[in-house]
């Protein structure tokens, strides 16, 4: 099964990291309060980073990787990704706010 590492930027300006085998399933959970519980409290706005083609072991060890950086290096890796792919998961991407 392909599980992938994501980044959702929160209402709060914080990031969330987590695993998931559906990216999108995952996405909208979150952004209606069905999802970890980090979200009470704060909106899901967007997915600002997405990795591919994990197993869950290498899944589970790149976000514990991420989870360790800082806000500050969470956002560099965050703009050096860019937004390709992320369109399809935020409908709305113009209310996304930059990370700068």
């Amino acid at each position: 099964m392909n599980w992938h590492v994501y980044i959702i930027l929160c209402s709060d300006g914080s990031l969330y990291t987590g695993i998931t085998t559906d990216p999108l399933r995952r996405f909208h959970e979150h952004a209606n309060g069905r999802g970890a519980k980090y979200f009470r409290g704060r909106q899901a706005l967007c997915v600002v980073y997405l990795e591919n083609d994990h197993t869950r072991s290498t899944a589970g060890k790149r976000e514990l990787k991420i989870k360790e950086l800082t806000h500050a290096d969470k956002c560099i890796l965050v703009t050096n990704f860019g937004k390709g792919g992320f369109q399809e998961l935020t409908p709305e991407p113009e209310l996304v706010p930059k990370l700068t």
